[in-house]
């Protein structure tokens, strides 16, 4: 029997309503004119960054990613974003299944930091796929090769609402732990009331 043809087709992204952390939900379309038994579907999620413009503020922000604006020519690239594993069930034509896509708003993640970096327009997305399809009577195996791929845009808006639902007006700073036990020090003697007392008076003072 032959090994059942697959394309693969990126729907739509959203917010994923009532999560514990900031997740995305790209909608999946994959559709064969073979019936299918079932797809363990590994996904590979990547940023093509080269695939779209950027203003003076995006070059600004983005410096400590890809460096000058003028050495972007060598610079820009493709940045990995994330990988997993969902399976898909029993379809005869095509089917439809969630990736859910946690987001972390560590702005050392250099996903986030370029994600943050965006004010509006759409970040084009590369999905590519493997994993193995479960077809035919009796029961067969076949791999997925990486060339199964889809692209998607995702408006930025998409995401910068996915983090303003959990980090309304907010941002996360990581330091290493020393640095955070002087900054309680420096809070708790100067009687400040919050740490954006503390960053405000650090800055004036700088």
């Amino acid at each position: 029997m032959a090994v059942p043809q697959l394309a693969f087709t990126v729907l739509d992204a959203a917010p994923l309503e009532h999560a514990a952390v900031p997740t995305l939900r790209f909608a999946l379309g994959v559709s064969s004119p073979h019936d299918v038994r079932s797809i363990v579907l590994d996904v590979q999620l990547q940023i093509a960054a080269r695939r779209r413009p950027y203003d003076e503020s995006a070059h600004d922000r983005l410096f400590e990613l890809f460096g000058p604006p003028d050495a972007w020519g060598t610079t820009l690239r493709t940045l990995p974003w994330t990988r997993m594993t969902v399976v898909v069930p029993p379809f005869e034509g095509s089917a439809e299944v969630d990736l859910h896509v946690p987001c972390s708003y560590d702005l050392e993640v250099v996903a986030s930091r370029y994600f943050d970096a965006l004010e509006d327009g759409e970040v084009p997305l590369e999905f590519l796929f493997s994993g193995t399809v479960f077809h035919g009577t009796p029961l067969q195996a076949a791999r997925i090769s990486w060339e199964s791929e889809a692209e998607y845009r995702m408006p930025v808006a998409v995401w910068k609402e996915t983090m303003e639902r959990h980090f309304r007006d907010t941002a996360w700073l990581r330091v290493r732990k020393d640095r955070f036990d002087r900054l309680v020090t420096y809070k708790s003697r100067r009687a400040l009331a919050s740490w954006e007392d503390v960053v405000d008076e650090l800055l004036e003072r700088a």
